[in-house]
């Protein structure tokens, strides 16, 4: 077996020279020698002579892990991949610095057993990011005052990234990094499966290597690539037919992707095709065994992927359109965080920049991160105005405790999220009178403009804000901090101010303020049916209420579906929820007053065909 280690990936040249095979076991020249933390190395083995008469098709029937060593004796095991003729390779990015050492599993017996090291360096990267504080994200590293930091998730979509034209990526991404967006989403797959797979097990190498290029410029200008693997489930089930394949497909971009800055994305709306949960649990998981650096997982959705949550293989739950009354109620039901991915799209055929912002406001009080999206993709999408206003939103944010701010209910004429005791947002979509309650102390309060972030101090004293902004052209938010608290706090990202206690949802009939009107009767899978809920207890909470209405039929395990928001109107279609009919729905009505009280009532329809 003769095995070629390949130099350590330096800037966008991902495949350098060989050299020679005993450096395989030793330290002095290893490629990934002197390689920063967080910075992906590459190590290659080319099958001999032998190995490769037995393996014509290393893709297919090569099966190679790699277990590495920390320093600090933790272990992460990463697949090897095939990269054209006789090239397996292993991608890794060391963690932290110092010696490393490494044991390769493989069922070509040259390789089984082999092991090796090197010693990484260290750097000034944050590391990858994961869920922390129940809903908000962290990096993996300490600062260099040696505190864990938070990370304040801004993305924006280029859902053709893979494949447009190398200049019109490289403006969008520049143009992306300095509006500080620090997340980018696209298709690998684009508009068409043959574009990276000519065949279930033919991967189309030039376009792997191009979206390495791209992925690792992105991480380079500070932006995670969130890789959605395709449009949805039927077409992911079209291109790999079978389980094999399938899990070849997902070991392989993992081989290739997962020692970079990257997140998951499943498909872009799973509800678009009937047995999409069970396919997407199946590809989740592997992901979950195969990825190494556990990066963020989650799919998209038209509606909300929460759904999917109960399988064990997500993470984090994403939403496609705007819906405050999905994404509100959810939040107190959910102990994840959430990503808003496509608040709205601006531009001619869109939204203006003031929708837009409105958007990415009442995201942010839904407790989502936030999205952006444009009508159309390329540098033309990356110049329109509402990206002026995500970077007042990031600028504002960075200079809050973001990652322990929650929804707060105790405001009126605005929506809000607090640290109670410490900092209170309100955000005002129609500006007028605002009053806020807050913990007795001192504090000071800013007017901030949304568009472009600039502050106005106004007077506040004890412990209710009254007041207006500064006048109703636009909207409008308050920002109140108990100043000498929060700069004291700040010194710190510690995650423990606060506990964050998610909310028993009351079920209890007599407990519940609102009874279902409609439907009254079985329901006809054709035909969307109307629905309608009415308050029983009117109260000061119950005067404003916030409705998500959801089915689901167990039997057929698809998961639930949002069937509609608000206290009525009709429901969506219901062809998608159930495979087989007549079937047994089981709906659930969720109402949350006022002052956050989430309270559920359920009920089963027959569907029939």
């Amino acid at each position: 077996m003769r095995m070629v280690v390949l130099a350590a990936l330096a800037a966008m040249a991902l495949h350098a020279q060989a050299v020679p095979a005993q450096a395989v076991s030793t330290q002095e020249t290893s490629p990934c020698n002197h390689t920063p933390a967080y910075s992906p190395c590459e190590l290659v083995f080319n099958l001999s002579d032998a190995a490769a008469a037995k393996h014509p098709t290393p893709y297919r029937s090569v099966e190679m892990r790699v277990e590495f060593r920390s320093p600090r004796h933790r272990t992460l095991a990463l697949p090897a991949y095939w990269d054209g003729g006789r090239r397996m390779v292993v991608r890794f990015a060391p963690t932290e610095a110092g010696e490393w050492a490494y044991r390769i599993s493989s069922n070509v017996a040259d390789l089984d057993g082999k092991t090796g090291g090197f010693t990484a360096a260290a750097s000034s990267s944050p590391g990858f990011i994961h869920a922390e504080n129940v809903h908000h994200w962290a990096y993996a590293e300490k600062d260099a005052r040696g505190l864990y930091q938070a990370h304040l998730w801004m993305g924006t979509t280029e859902m053709n990234f893979a494949f447009e034209d190398e200049a019109q990526f490289r403006a969008v991404a520049d143009a992306r990094s300095q509006q500080k967006f620090n997340h980018l989403r696209g298709n690998i797959m684009g508009d068409g499966a043959g574009r990276v797979y000519g065949r279930p097990d033919e991967p189309v190498l030039e376009a792997f290597h191009r979206i390495d290029a791209r992925i690792l410029y992105l991480n380079q200008k500070g932006i995670t690539a969130d890789l959605v693997l395709a449009t949805d489930a039927g077409a992911l089930a079209k291109v790999f037919p079978s389980w094999e394949e399938r899990r070849r497909f997902i070991r392989y971009l993992a081989g290739r992707y997962a020692a970079m800055n990257v997140t998951w994305q499943g498909v872009e709306h799973f509800e678009d095709t009937v047995g999409a949960r069970p396919l997407l649990k199946e590809i989740g998981l592997v992901l979950k065994e195969v990825d190494g650096y556990q990066h963020p997982r989650t799919s998209g959705a038209r509606v909300t992927s929460a759904p999917l949550l109960d399988d064990g293989w997500m993470n984090f739950a994403a939403y496609g359109r705007a819906d405050d009354n999905v994404a509100a109620i959810e939040h107190q039901v959910y102990g994840v965080p959430f990503v808003s991915l496509e608040m709205g799209r601006e531009g001619p055929s869109g939204l203006d920049a003031a929708g837009m912002r409105k958007r990415l406001w009442n995201a942010t009080m839904n407790g989502q991160s936030p999205t952006y999206a444009a009508t159309a993709g390329g540098a033309a999408g990356a110049m329109l105005p509402g990206a002026k206003a995500m970077t007042a939103w990031f600028d504002f944010f960075s200079d809050t405790r973001h990652w322990e701010l929650e929804p707060y209910f105790d405001v009126d004429g605005g929506r809000a999220l607090a640290l109670e005791d410490t900092e209170y947002v309100v955000y005002m979509e129609k500006p007028g009178p605002l009053e806020l309650t807050v913990e007795k102390h001192s504090y000071e309060a800013y007017w901030v403009n949304p568009i472009d972030g600039v502050a106005t101090k106004v007077k506040f004293k004890g412990e209710h804000f009254t007041g207006a902004p500064p006048d109703a052209t636009h909207d409008w938010v308050l920002h109140v901090v108990r100043e000498g608290r929060l700069e004291g706090m700040n010194k710190s990202y510690k995650f423990e101010s606060r506990d964050i206690v998610l909310q028993d949802v009351e079920s209890n009939s007599p407990k519940v303020p609102f009874e279902i009107e409609k439907p009254l009767e079985d329901l006809n899978v054709r035909v969307s049916p109307p629905f309608a809920a009415k308050v029983t207890k009117a109260t000061r909470a119950t005067r404003s209420m916030m409705w998500l209405w959801t089915g689901e039929v167990s039997a057929d395990g698809q998961g639930y579906r949002v069937l509609g928001s608000g206290p009525s109107g009709v429901m969506q279609p219901l062809s998608g929820i159930a495979t087989k009919f007549p079937a047994v729905m089981h709906l659930r009505v969720y109402g949350m007053n006022a002052n956050g009280k989430v309270y559920a009532l359920d009920r089963a329809y027959q569907l029939n065909p």
